[in-house]
């Protein structure tokens, strides 16, 4: 039998952290979480301020992913879905471009669109189709090239790459070039075709609160921040000194080892900022992308016309996302008012900031992408795991996948007669 009253704690409460503990709770332990923030959710956050929703930066949930498919309940979740394609906004120049697999009866309309070539279209369906019956090992096993040299070996035009690959994966990918392994491209392009995008209806938040919600046996510390890790001792900023029997370690690992820093590259940053307004310009749950580079702005999103409740007013709520490097102050809030103008036609005025975040470790950098790790991978010293994307790829589903590997792997050092 497993000696079920060893003592696991949990280092963040994020996505990752919070599988483990489910994971753990199924086996019959009784872990405990210590998170440093005043909520559990990590990257996956919400506030609820002045009568809004605002998500820590623009995400969504696609739907096909496996492992949210085994952990969350879309029901009850209340899943509000983006629709399919992308509205692209140059100045003075607004057009919608549809999917054609989802939309078949616009496939005209999509084949003479100005934002690629007619043979793009059936690229983008061929590549659909093989993608749809690869798994995600095959994918992920795929010859490690960028997206950009993927897409350009595809034989997709420079016309659909600049006008839809770019900035659409650019705001997923956060970052410019199109650097990112064509691995995490493919295998999100699978999802996208497989799915939908999707928040929960009152914001990202419900995610992690809704994975809190399965846990009954863990104990949750808040503003309880770790300073360091040594040995079996957890060391608190507050002083507190912790005995652990094992700990999973779901955040970055270098904050508290120092044996393993310079072993992981800057996360990457991005700025998201809301302004609200009289009406939504796009009358249409879609995402909004700025072709030009010599924008600031990257994509755009009416988050309320995707889900009313993420405004308790009448007013319609805008999220902005910026992915080039720059900081987040008074200037740039005002160039992007004025960028916005460009764009609408809309006077500047009329954007009113609600909320700007600057998130400096929005998404983790990962060089040598993976499906999934083994157990027992997850494990560097006899007591301590690891947890977390940054493991795997930048996603929902590869937290959610570490997660549940960690605490096998925590499982199976207990198990009798076993190391």
């Amino acid at each position: 039998m497993l000696n079920t009253e060893i003592d696991i704690y949990i280092i963040g409460a994020g996505i990752s952290g919070l599988i483990a503990a489910y994971e753990l709770e199924r086996a019959g332990f009784s872990p405990i979480i210590l998170e440093s923030d005043k909520a559990v959710g990590g990257r996956v956050r919400s506030d609820y301020q002045d009568g809004f929703i605002f998500d820590r930066g623009f995400q969504v949930l696609l739907t096909a992913y496996p492992e949210a498919q085994r952990y969350l309940d879309y029901h009850a979740l209340n899943l509000k879905k983006f629709d399919p394609g992308a509205i692209i906004l140059r100045p003075g120049n607004l057009f919608t471009i549809h999917d054609p697999l989802r939309n078949p009866l616009k496939i005209v309309s999509m084949a003479f669109s100005s934002v690629g070539t007619f043979m793009d279209k059936i690229r983008m369906f061929k590549l659909t189709q093989s993608l749809k019956s690869k798994t995600e090992d095959e994918i992920f096993n795929e010859p490690n090239k960028t997206t950009l040299q993927f897409l350009r070996d595809y034989g997709f035009s420079e016309k659909i790459i600049e006008n839809f690959f770019m900035p659409f994966f650019r705001g997923i990918f956060l970052e410019n070039e199109l650097e990112t392994s064509s691995r995490m491209f493919n295998f999100v392009f699978k999802m996208f075709s497989m799915g939908h995008a999707a928040v929960p209806e009152n914001g990202m938040q419900a995610i992690s609160d809704q994975l809190k919600s399965k846990l009954a046996k863990t104990s949750i510390r808040l503003n309880a921040a770790v300073e360091k890790i040594d040995g079996n001792v957890i060391e608190l900023s507050s002083g507190e000194r912790i005995n652990a029997g094992k700990i999973i370690i779901a955040v970055r690992p270098d904050k508290f080892l120092s044996q393993m820093e310079g072993q992981f590259k800057p996360s990457r940053k991005v700025i998201n900022l809301y302004f609200s307004l009289e009406k939504s310009f796009f009358a249409s749950p879609m995402i909004g992308l700025v072709t030009d580079k010599q924008f600031l702005v990257n994509n755009l999103v009416f988050m309320t016309d995707v889900s009313k409740s993420y405004a308790k007013s009448d007013r319609a709520l805008l999220s902005v996302s910026i992915t080039k490097p720059i900081q987040a102050d008074d200037k740039l809030i005002e160039m992007v008012k004025i960028e916005l103008e460009a764009l609408t036609h809309i006077k500047s005025e009329h954007f009113k900031l609600e909320k700007i975040y600057e998130i400096e470790d929005a998404l983790p950098q990962v060089e040598d992408m993976k499906s999934s790790i083994s157990a027992t991978q997850t494990k560097i010293y006899d007591h301590v795991f690891l947890s977390g994307d940054y493991l795997l790829n930048g996603s929902i589903n590869a937290a959610m996948t570490a997660g549940r590997k960690s605490a096998e792997a925590v499982i199976l050092s207990i198990q009798p007669n076993m190391n």
